[in-house]
């Protein structure tokens, strides 16, 4: 008798977000240099920082301003004005949130409505960030691979 691997593999509305979730947020302030912006992409394999207001600066409706990616710091160095920029001047991207409690298919709709690769996950009860979900944590899960089970990710000193 032969399994089929399909049966193995989990939909995405059998899968909640908070499985998939790579846990924590990198975060950093909106007058972050962006080199240093570059160091913590490059540092810990990301394609975004999340910017976090301070504290006595925080709202509590709205906890994350934006997200600067890999894109972002792509566009300020070949503008030549790398050394110019901060964090909260050069994120140009939405930060859209999904619960981890919604299932996977929920965050794949979020990810195609608002084309983005990743989806900061939400404590529903406080609306706190707990996580991210990026478009390979779906593929792992639709081909059946634990969570974190692609490249360790490296800190360099």
């Amino acid at each position: 008798m032969t399994t089929s691997t399909a049966n193995l593999r989990p939909e995405l509305v059998d899968v909640s977000v908070a499985t998939a979730m790579h846990p924590g947020v990198l975060t950093c302030p909106p007058e972050t240099p962006l080199r240093e912006v570059a160091r913590m992409l490059a540092m810990y394999n990301v394609h975004g920082v999340f910017i976090y207001p301070q504290e006595d600066e925080q709202e509590d409706d709205v906890p994350l301003l934006r997200v600067v990616s890999d894109l972002d710091l792509v566009s300020a160095a070949a503008s030549g004005d790398l050394d110019d920029r901060t964090a909260g001047g050069s994120a140009a991207g939405r930060v859209v949130e999904v619960s981890g409690r919604d299932t996977l298919q929920s965050a794949a709709q979020l990810m195609k409505k608002y084309r983005t690769s990743h989806l900061v996950v939400v404590e529903p009860d406080t609306m706190r960030p707990v996580g991210v979900l990026s478009t390979l944590d779906l593929a792992a899960a639709l081909a059946g691979l634990e969570v974190g089970s692609g490249p360790p990710r490296l800190t360099r000193r």
